[in-house]
């Protein structure tokens, strides 16, 4: 079956095996036809969209070039006078013909509008959610027409990561909510549904003082920012706490027969532990059996196992040791991460190997545990992969600074050319390890824009997530130990 992955590195695949697209431009026309949703894009428009402004003499030409070897790459099978499938002609242009279920973001959009009871909307956003691997179209970045895409794919992205934190609450799962909510909260303090859940399942679980705190943050968040108060829904909700005039469904686990009746819709997050210790796999076993929505559907010895056990089970997120024999855990994750539609990896540490940190960090893992961290640290990476984000031990990214910083990777970007003055200095500050919000304080900026100034780096560079984009800084030697932080636009 071929598919085709946007929501992160774009790539077409052929019953599980990736395809030779060509070059970035060649790969450009592609994903260009893919956002276009199957309608015809014509041939003047894929010329001005590929070389805004500049295009070359022989732009038609070199865009029928790309079309035929593209179709040979989607449909080697085709007899030469066949008429294409796939990539087809259409008049004045091309277009993709592909069904939904074969591009992962035609059918994350589809799933995001799925409608129905809780149980079902709950375990469609879990399923769209999955579906990212990284900031769509990423490569893309520089091209209007990608970067415009992008942004409305992440817009989609918040809304299922809210619907599903809504149906969750409706399901009784507030006490497992929390933490994503607040780091969803303090992510995007200008969404208005983002405050609404967390001082919702805040009061849910009875800590109305943490509720009403959490609306107090937002007003001065908003007053601060936009000179706004709180909005009508928002002081309606604020009113109804200090009357107790909300009511919540029982926790899940004391929820009535009528609606454990939809748990077989609802989907728990699956995830294969890997570890050469059989005491710490029983603790993590253990830790995540305890948590309402997460099931440890295998557990393996070495690296080799765990391959072979992500094969078999198919699991969302893989905690997997990096240091184990036979097979090492980074050998593992990249080997795990080199297949289509691939679980979220999370590695677990003792900083037994710093090097092997290092360099996972640059193979695109989803997240770094120490072993010693307290369960809801655990739960926190596990929930945070699943939903296409990453989470770091700041302790494990300051030692890898302090150990492998200024050494110059040659696959690092060159002087970080094309970043403007006033993103290089948003890099300066990530590179330090301040969050947005200190690095909106410092240059004083909104969080929010340095949320989107962030999310620009990730796109311009090709990387994936913020710890790469630390690693970068200091590999470029655009930031090294020591140095004082200064910016240009102060």
């Amino acid at each position: 079956m071929l598919t085709f992955t946007a929501l992160g590195p774009f790539q077409a695949w052929a019953d599980g095996a990736p395809l030779d697209l060509g070059g970035q431009r060649q790969r450009a026309v592609l994903a260009r036809l893919l956002v276009a949703g199957g309608r015809a894009v014509p041939v003047n428009t894929l010329i001005d969209e590929l070389w805004p402004g500049a295009p070359p003499a022989q732009a038609l030409s070199t865009i029928q070039g790309y079309v035929s070897r593209l179709r040979r790459a989607l449909e080697p099978d085709r007899a030469p006078r066949e008429e294409a499938r796939v990539l087809v002609s259409a008049p004045p242009g091309y277009a993709l013909r592909a069904a939904a279920e074969q591009v992962d973001a035609w059918r994350f959009e589809s799933l995001v509008k799925s409608e129905g009871d809780p149980g079902r909307v709950w375990a469609a956003m879990d399923t769209a959610l999955g579906l990212w691997r990284g900031p769509a179209l990423a490569e893309f970045g520089e091209l209007s027409w990608a970067a415009t895409e992008a942004g409305r794919l992440e817009e989609l992205r918040l809304i299922a990561v809210e619907r599903r934190a809504g149906a969750g609450l409706a399901l009784g799962r507030a006490t497992s909510l929390v933490a994503d909510l607040e780091a969803h909260a303090s992510a995007y303090p200008l969404r208005e549904e983002a405050w609404r859940l967390l001082a919702t399942a805040l009061y849910g679980l009875g800590r109305q003082g943490d509720a009403l705190a959490a609306l107090r943050r937002a007003r001065s968040v908003w007053r601060d920012e936009l000179g706004l108060d709180l909005s009508a829904g928002l002081q309606r909700l604020e009113a109804d706490m200090l009357a107790q005039r909300l009511e919540f469904p029982a926790p899940e686990e004391q929820a009535p027969a009528e609606m454990s009746a939809a748990a077989p819709d609802t989907a728990p997050l699956r995830v294969v532990v890997a570890d050469d210790q059989a005491l710490v796999r029983a603790g993590v076993r253990a830790m995540l059996d305890a948590e309402p929505g997460v099931t440890v559907v295998g557990e393996a010895t070495n690296g080799e196992e765990a391959i072979a056990l992500v094969a078999e089970t198919g699991p969302d997120v893989v905690l997997l040791d990096i240091q184990m024999p036979h097979l090492d855990g980074l050998a593992a994750a990249r080997r795990i991460l080199s297949e289509n539609r691939p679980p979220k990896v999370i590695m677990m540490t003792t900083f037994g190997s710093d090097e092997n940190l290092y360099a996972a960090l640059r193979a695109g893992v989803s997240g770094f545990i120490l072993k010693t961290s307290a369960p809801e640290q655990f739960l926190a990476a596990i929930r945070a992969a699943s939903a296409g984000d990453a989470l770091i031990d700041p302790t494990i990214t300051t030692r890898l600074i302090a150990a492998f910083a200024g050494r110059v990777d040659p696959a690092s970007p060159p002087a970080l050319a094309g970043l403007a003055d006033s993103q290089l200095d948003v890099l300066k500050l990530v590179a330090r390890g301040l969050t947005n919000r200190q690095i909106g304080q410092t240059l004083a900026l909104p969080e929010e824009e340095v949320a989107i100034m962030v999310k620009s780096l990730l796109e311009h560079l090709g990387l994936f997530d913020r710890a790469q984009l630390v690693m970068a800084a200091y590999e470029s030697g655009f930031v090294t130990p020591g140095e004082k932080t200064s910016f240009s636009s102060l």
